[in-house]
C-alpha cells in the first residue's frame, strides 16, 4: 500500500466537510497541527535526553578509567627502602640526577710522511 495521493486526500477532506461541517473543519485542521507539533516537541526532547544521558555516561567511563589508571602510577613511585622513603619525606628526588658528560672526540691529525 503506498502513499496517500492527491485525489484521497480531497476524498477524505470531502468526508471531514460532510461529516464536520464547515465550522468545525478549520479549528479540526488546528487541532491536529497542535498535536502534531506537540508530538515533534516531545520526540525531540526524549532524543536530546538520551543523546546527554549517553554523553554522561561516556564522561564517566573515561574518569573510571583515568582512576585506574593512576594508581598504577603511583605504584611505581612507591620507595622499595627506609632510605628512599627518607629521601622522599625530606622531599629530595629519589633518582640523583645524573649530567649528561661530554665525551672527547679523538682529534686525527694528518702528517706528510712522503719525502
Amino acid at each position: 500500500m503506498g502513499s496517500i495521493g492527491m485525489p484521497e486526500m480531497m476524498v477524505i477532506l470531502l468526508i471531514a466537510l460532510i461529516f464536520f461541517g464547515p465550522r468545525k473543519l478549520p479549528e479540526l485542521g488546528r487541532s491536529i497541527g497542535r498535536s502534531l507539533n506537540e508530538f515533534k516537541k516531545a520526540s525531540n526532547d526524549l532524543r536530546n535526553t538520551l543523546e546527554d544521558e549517553i554523553r554522561v555516561e561516556e564522561q564517566k567511563e573515561q574518569r573510571a578509567k583515568l582512576e585506574t589508571e593512576k594508581p598504577a602510577e603511583t605504584a611505581a613511585k612507591v620507595p622499595s627502602t627506609f632510605a628512599e622513603a627518607e629521601l622522599q619525606a625530606s622531599g629530595q628526588p629519589l633518582e640523583p640526577e645524573v649530567q649528561p658528560r661530554e665525551v672527547e672526540q679523538p682529534t686525527i691529525s694528518r702528517t706528510n710522511t712522503s719525502a
